[in-house]
C-alpha cells in the first residue's frame, strides 16, 4: 500500500508541526502500528498449506525469548505474531523494541527475499518496498534511524546519512575486498546507537584503515598490516592516489586525514585511561563516524577514477 500523503499529513508540514530534529528514545505507539502493518504485508498470511509466516514469528518469537532469557514475550498468546508484537507494541525499553524491528526486517531482507517463489503468492509487498516504508516512517515521525545493510542504523542528519554514511555502506557492501571494513564500520555504528562512544571511535578507525589496506592490496602497493593510519596515507600519497598535479591543492586533505580520525582514536579511544577517565561525548563519537565515512568513500573514488 505504501506511505500516503493525507491531508492530515499536509496541514501539520503547513503550520510546521513536523519534526525537524530526530529523537531516539522514545518510539510513538503511531510508529509502532504502522510497523506492524508493514511487517504483516511483508509477511503476508497463512493459506493452506503454506505456514511460512508463523513460521517466521515463531523464529522471531524464540530468537528474541532466548536471547532476553526468558520462556515467553507474552501471557497465553493466540501466536507467535501476537507474542511478539503485543510485546512489542508495550515494551517501554526503546532498544529493545528497535530489537524487534532489526530482527523482523532482517528476515524480510534475506530469508522472504531469496525466497521469491513460495513468498510471492501470500505476501502484499516486496522487501524493498518494507524498507523503504520503515525507513519513511521513520522520518515521518522524526525517528533517528533506517534500515541500511541489514542492521538498524542511527542517524544523525539526514545530508550526512545520504550524502557519507549510506554510499559508503552500499560500497562496503558490494565489494568483497571491503568485507572487513564493512564489519568494523557496522560495528561502529552499532556501538554508536548503544552510546558505547568510545568504542565506536576504535571501530571507525578500523574501518578507515582496513579500506586503505585493501586499497594497497588491490594495486599491489607494499604496506604491512600493522602499518599505522599515518603510514598508510603516506603510502597512497606516495602512490599518487591523488595525482601529482593536484597534490599541492590537497595538502590540506593530508593534514585532515592524518590529524582527523586517527588523533581522535589515538587521544580519547585507542590506548590506556591512566590515573584519570576519558570521556568520549557523543559529539565526537558522531564525528569520527561521519569523518570515516566521507574518508572512505573519498579514497574509493579516487581510486577507481585513477588506478581502474
Amino acid at each position: 500500500m505504501g506511505v500516503m500523503d493525507l491531508f492530515s499529513k499536509r496541514q501539520k508540514r503547513i503550520r510546521g508541526q513536523v519534526p525537524d530534529v530526530y529523537q531516539y528514545e522514545d518510539i510513538p505507539n503511531p510508529l509502532r502500528v504502522q510497523i506492524v502493518h508493514i511487517v504483516k504485508d511483508a509477511f503476508g498470511k497463512d493459506r493452506t498449506g503454506n505456514d511460512y509466516p508463523e513460521s517466521a514469528f515463531k523464529f522471531i518469537h524464540e530468537s528474541l525469548c532466548r536471547e532476553y532469557g526468558v520462556f515467553k514475550l507474552h501471557e497465553y498468546p493466540d501466536s507467535d505474531f501476537q507474542a511478539v508484537y503485543d510485546y512489542f507494541l508495550k515494551c517501554k525499553d526503546y532498544e529493545k523494541v528497535i530489537d524487534v524491528i532489526e530482527l523482523s526486517f532482517k528476515i524480510i531482507n534475506t530469508h522472504v527475499r531469496s525466497d521469491d517463489y513460495r513468498w510471492n503468492s501470500i505476501r502484499k509487498i516486496e522487501a524493498d518496498d518494507a524498507i523503504k516504508e520503515l525507513n519513511l516512517r521513520f522520518k515521518e515521525h522524526g525517528v533517528g534511524y533506517q534500515f541500511e545493510s541489514n542492521e538498524i542504523i542511527r542517524v544523525d542528519s539526514q545530508y550526512l546519512h545520504s550524502e557519507a554514511v549510506k554510499p559508503t555502506l552500499e560500497l562496503l557492501g558490494r565489494e568483497d575486498r571491503f568485507k572487513g571494513a564493512n564489519e568494523e564500520f557496522l560495528k561502529a555504528h552499532e556501538h554508536y546507537r548503544h552510546q558505547r562512544y568510545k568504542e565506536c571511535l576504535v571501530d571507525s578507525l578500523k574501518a578507515l584503515e582496513s579500506v586503505m589496506k585493501s586499497i594497497c592490496h588491490s594495486q599491489k602497493w607494499a604496506y604491512n598490516q600493522n602499518d599505522t593510519a599515518k603510514k598508510l596515507i603516506d603510502i597512497l600519497f606516495q602512490k599518487e592516489l591523488i595525482p601529482a598535479y593536484l597534490q599541492a591543492q590537497f595538502s590540506s586533505l593530508r593534514t585532515l586525514l592524518e590529524s582527523g580520525v586517527p588523533t581522535v582514536r589515538n587521544k580519547l579511544g585507542g590506548h590506556g585511561q591512566g590515573a584519570a577517565t576519558i570521556t568520549v561525548t557523543e559529539s565526537l563519537a558522531s564525528y569520527a563516524l561521519h569523518l570515516s565515512a566521507a574518508n572512505i568513500l573519498l579514497l574509493a573514488r579516487l581510486e577507481k577514477e585513477n588506478f581502474c
